[in-house]
């Protein structure tokens, strides 16, 4: 079969959502290959490990194939037919509703869900269960940022303009990202920025691949990042260096936002983050002299108990300098997971309906519940979050429908997560592999993946794409559509779920029309036929918007909002019994919660377990040697992993990734301390103590 007959398609891993082509081979092992797409603007052809092996994942090797429920007899899982999962997944939520009520069943989503998997699980959720306990992993991905980017700009997307305008902008201020492990094809916009003559500066408590790339690194202790931003703003006034006619004309609140920074002086943000004074000034002197600029942030600054302040603050930093709603210049956030960004546009959210509408605005509960045909009254209200409602499990909730999400090794406090699955009644999980969450369920539902059915996502950038379905899954394999429908079917309402994700996508076209984010001028036509539509796009003649704000902000008044912000400590700071600091992250090998990447040979090959990363001078003090086993302790319990030393880490901090089960989880060490606007969990800052294992 020639390069001419592989269908385009985009990889399933994170949210840069690389355009690929994939032919199919028959090969048991691969059951396809991919064919580098050089035409989609994203990654022109360029792929990482990860791309390059998803097929490996296709596999029935690997994969579910069959679903599973679990034997009253021996306590094992073992196979059952399509009916009868079905039946005693309804069945389960079923008897729980009418024992305990709606609410004690609860939904969890995930961030790879395509828009349409996410619109139908919200709506089945409050339409048919009836329940105001539902969210997503995605909680954990970027929910500060988008709280941060709702204060400030009236509205949230990722990146308000294209990965194009990145190198050509004249100075990027990189916050807790190392693209160069999470998002290799994106390193190339920095490499073509520094090209350019554009300027690079990486915060981040490690020296990482991408740090390595910059003009300047700063190293702040985990946990301050709010208080570096605060700093350099202080400079930027000090220096008068503020864009007085940007912020008099597009602005308001810079006086309540100036007078908390002043308390911030240079010297104080050095005690308090390690980041010198000069350093602070060289950063102030690359960002301002730069006829442009952009901030943009990940997961470090985000997943912390103050991440939409962190986030706040560092937005204030672009208003101030005029670096916000003009060409080449803004504040964008990286988001992590293959659709998380539509996945909370669309309903899977506790406190959201479709198109970004919110939860409790009733001229929002009118439009979607004329569009599903319900009354409006009988929609819930919003629900707890993420860790929220892991945390409530087995207590008020007793049953739980989980799809795409590993949370047994994904969630903050990852031990006690798994003791509440453990506790449910009654626990279905649909995926495409036995995940450590799937081998707790009472019914396991396998579903179909990125290459075998037909869907939208919309990446980081807001760009709303078409994944095709390139080959025809197992004969045991079903789709979530399907799932839901069936599901639906067998809760008495056989009408409103269908399995078509086409169908399902013109539905969510009317549900998110007049909502912040408008896909009403979207379909699947002109998302083939022009590679991706930016929302909003409220008409068909739209041409959709790759660039917001550049006129108004989506606010009332048009105008952007300072927010003023303080620092404050970490939820749990460092003592004489634990006296390190632990802050987590992904490398380039593996993916999230590593469900699928762990089950690919050449990926394992190169990242094949977790580990310490530690500085020499730590080391040297408890006594390990590179490779030697050594036990994490934190307050919520340890973990042990085989020593890396490296002086590219703070002596005063160490890192593990979080990509595996067993002895060495990370996450059963982290703080499930929660932002009090996003309730996003403090992943990136906890203290530790080191033993020898």
């Amino acid at each position: 079969m020639s390069d001419a007959t592989a269908v385009p398609t985009h990889c399933p891993y994170c949210a840069l959502q690389c355009g690929m082509s994939l032919r199919p081979t028959g090969a048991p092992e691969a059951p396809a290959e991919v064919v580098e797409r050089a035409d989609f603007p994203v990654n022109r052809g360029a792929l990482c490990g990860k791309g390059r092996t998803a097929p490996s994942v296709l596999s029935s090797r690997v994969r579910l194939t069959g679903p599973l429920v679990r034997s009253p007899d021996t306590g094992a899982l073992v196979p059952a037919s399509w009916e009868e999962a079905l039946a005693a997944v309804a069945d389960g939520l079923r008897r729980t509703r009418a024992d305990h009520g709606p609410d004690a069943v609860g939904v969890f989503g995930g961030g790879g869900l395509t828009n349409e998997k996410a619109y139908s699980l919200g709506k089945f959720a409050r339409v048919v269960l009836g329940t105001s306990q539902i969210d997503y992993n995605g909680r954990f991905c970027m929910s500060s940022a988008a709280a941060a980017h709702q204060r400030a700009f009236g509205l949230d997307r990722g990146l308000p303009f294209p990965l194009e305008d990145v190198p050509r902008t004249g100075c990027v201020i990189l916050v807790g990202s190392n693209l160069a492990e999470t998002m290799p094809p994106a390193l190339r916009y920095l490499t073509e920025l520094k090209e350019n003559g554009g300027k690079l500066i990486v915060v981040d408590p490690r020296r990482t691949r991408t740090a390595e790339q910059a003009d300047l690194h700063l190293a702040p202790r985990p946990g301050t990042d709010l208080a570096l931003a605060l700093g350099l703003l202080h400079l930027v006034v000090a220096e008068g260096r503020v864009d007085e006619e940007f912020v008099r004309e597009r602005t308001t609140g810079w006086e309540e936002a100036r007078a908390g920074v002043m308390s911030h002086w240079p010297e104080q943000v050095e005690r308090i983050t390690g980041v010198s004074v000069p350093s602070l000034r060289e950063a102030v002197a690359l960002f301002c002299d730069a006829g442009s600029g952009m901030v943009l942030t990940a997961r470090g600054p985000e997943q912390q108990s103050k991440g939409t302040d962190t986030v706040g603050a560092w937005i204030n930093l672009c208003l101030a300098t005029g670096r916000a709603g003009r060409p080449l210049s803004g504040y964008g956030c990286l988001t992590g997971q293959g659709n998380g960004q539509g996945g909370r546009e669309h309903g899977q959210k506790a406190d959201q309906l479709p198109g970004y509408r919110k939860l409790d605005d009733p001229a929002a509960r009118a439009h979607v519940a004329g569009v599903w045909g319900v009354d409006p009254e009988s929609l819930p209200g919003p629900g707890r979050s993420a860790y929220e409602l892991l945390d409530a499990l087995g207590g008020d909730v007793k049953a739980l429908l989980l799809m795409g999400s590993n949370p047994v090794v994904s969630a903050p406090r990852a031990a006690h997560v798994e003791g509440r699955l453990r506790s449910l009644d009654f626990l279905a999980v649909a995926d495409v592999v036995l995940s450590e969450t799937a081998a707790l369920a009472d019914v396991v539902l396998p579903v179909t993946q990125w290459a075998e059915e037909t869907g939208t996502m919309t990446n980081l950038e807001g760009r709303v794409l078409l994944r095709r379905r390139a080959l025809d899954p197992p004969a045991g394999v079903r789709s979530d559509l399907e799932v839901l429908h069936g599901l639906a079917g067998l809760l008495g309402h056989g009408k409103g779920f269908p399995a078509d994700p086409e169908e399902v996508f013109e539905e969510l076209r009317r549900a998110s029309a007049g909502g912040p984010a408008d896909y009403s001028g979207i379909d699947y036509r002109r998302v083939e036929e022009e590679g991706g539509v930016f929302w909003p796009c409220p008409e068909p003649g739209h041409p959709g918007t790759p660039r917001l704000f550049l006129e108004r902000f989506a606010t009332a008044d048009g105008r952007a909002r300072f927010v003023p912000v303080t620092h404050r400590a970490a939820a749990e700071e460092t003592d004489a019994e634990y006296p390190v600091v632990l802050t987590t992250g992904r490398v380039v090998s593996q993916y999230q919660s590593g469900a699928q990447t762990r089950r690919v040979d050449e990926l394992n090959a190169a990242a094949p377990g977790p580990f310490v990363e530690l500085h020499p001078r730590l080391a040297e003090r408890i006594g390990v040697a590179e490779g030697e086993r050594i036990t994490v302790v934190s307050r919520r319990g340890r973990a042990v992993a085989p020593a890396r030393i490296t002086a590219s880490i703070r002596p005063d901090t160490v890192f593990m990734p979080f990509h595996w089960a067993g002895e060495g989880r990370a996450n059963t060490l982290v703080n499930p301390a929660l932002d009090p606007v996003s309730r996003m969990p403090e992943f990136k800052v906890c203290a530790v103590r080191l033993e020898r294992a």
